[in-house]
């Protein structure tokens, strides 16, 4: 899907879609529509999620980045069952190779209510600090409730039933990420905190600290995301793309190379484990592109797997296989498309 020459990232205030007048919400829908059909991203208002939770989440990161390397290694990613813990720097590597600069805590879903039946839906690896593990589980049961209310003004702007996707985010594949960007000692070097990247879920709630993330437009451009106060940036991925039928697009965007310590926390908003992600049914293309279904929980798993060192190696050990029917990196979405630099 081509992008738009944008040149600002647009702010809409979302709090009346929660109103009792379907007008109200629709006014808002149609907002959250434009911008995610000509440029991908907006930034909101209005949310309702309070500003100690979020100043709560960003202590309790802080505080946890700085511990010792061997410290936070005690909470690995590699040893837990729902890819869930501490990632060093250096652990993922992306198409063509590729490493960012920064280290990560990935908390999911924290699914306890029953025995694991998929590899990204299981019990949290939570570190030793039951501060930790309190401020970012109602975070991210906050910020979860969040992403349910986007997507209903989502399914409004697509003309859809608003309870269309309810059905289908239940026990979600929803990722948290605690990302920490420290200040690179090499201003000379040409290493960005996150490369060029289109996200494979359905959009992404973001809470930064700090400026430095950037937007592609369509004229190749990187455009600078402001920071906004009490404002979360929204993004559109791959899966939402899909799912449209290339109505909503997916945006390139990247984090360069920061000239401060910097913090991000985005919650990626996926759907149930065993979704089929396809355009959904009466809604018209947009564009001549056709879009190959997936199962939700099985892309998202596959790309973690060529993506993450340790179940790469666990892969090459033939420890695990990769679901039936697996893509490549960025073989799925924009990316596939030529659209990443």
């Amino acid at each position: 899907m081509a992008q738009t020459p944008f040149t600002s990232i647009p702010v809409i205030d979302i709090s009346g879609l929660s109103a009792p007048d379907p007008d109200q919400r629709q006014a808002v829908a149609k907002a959250l529509g434009g911008a995610a059909r000509e440029v991908g991203f907006l930034q909101i208002t209005g949310h309702g999620i309070p500003k100690a939770l979020r100043q709560g989440l960003i202590d309790e990161a802080r505080s946890f980045f700085a511990r010792p390397l061997e410290e936070k290694m005690r909470f690995y990613i590699g040893q837990s069952s729902n890819h869930s813990g501490y990632v060093p720097e250096g652990e993922e590597q992306f198409a063509g190779g590729s490493k960012d600069l920064k280290e990560a805590y990935d908390v999911n879903y924290d699914y306890t209510e029953g025995p694991q039946r998929f590899p990204l839906l299981g019990p949290t690896q939570w570190p030793d600090s039951g501060a930790f593990r309190k401020m970012v589980s109602a975070y991210y049961r906050e910020a979860l409730a969040l992403g349910n209310t986007l997507f209903r003004g989502f399914a409004l702007a697509l003309g859809l039933p608003e309870d269309t996707f309810a059905s289908v985010t239940r026990l979600p594949t929803s990722q948290l990420r605690l990302i920490h960007y420290p200040l690179d000692p090499d201003p000379v070097a040409d290493r960005p905190g996150i490369g060029a990247h289109t996200d494979y879920e359905c959009f992404t709630i973001l809470l930064p600290t700090a400026e430095g993330l950037q937007v592609r437009n369509g004229e190749g451009e990187w455009i600078d995301v402001p920071l906004v106060e009490d404002a979360f940036v929204i993004n559109i991925g791959d899966m939402l793309e899909v799912l449209s039928n290339g109505q909503f697009v997916a945006t390139a965007h990247r984090v360069r190379k920061v000239a401060e310590e910097r913090f991000a926390f985005p919650l990626f908003c996926a759907c149930d484990y065993d979704t089929r992600i396809a355009p959904i049914e009466g809604l018209p293309a947009r564009g001549d592109r056709r879009y190959e279904a997936v199962v939700c929980g099985d892309h998202l798993f596959a790309q973690t797997v060529q993506t993450f060192a340790y179940l790469r190696r666990r892969l090459d050990a033939g420890e695990l296989r990769l679901p039936d029917g697996s893509l490549g990196l960025s073989s799925f979405g924009p990316a596939s498309q030529g659209v990443l630099p």
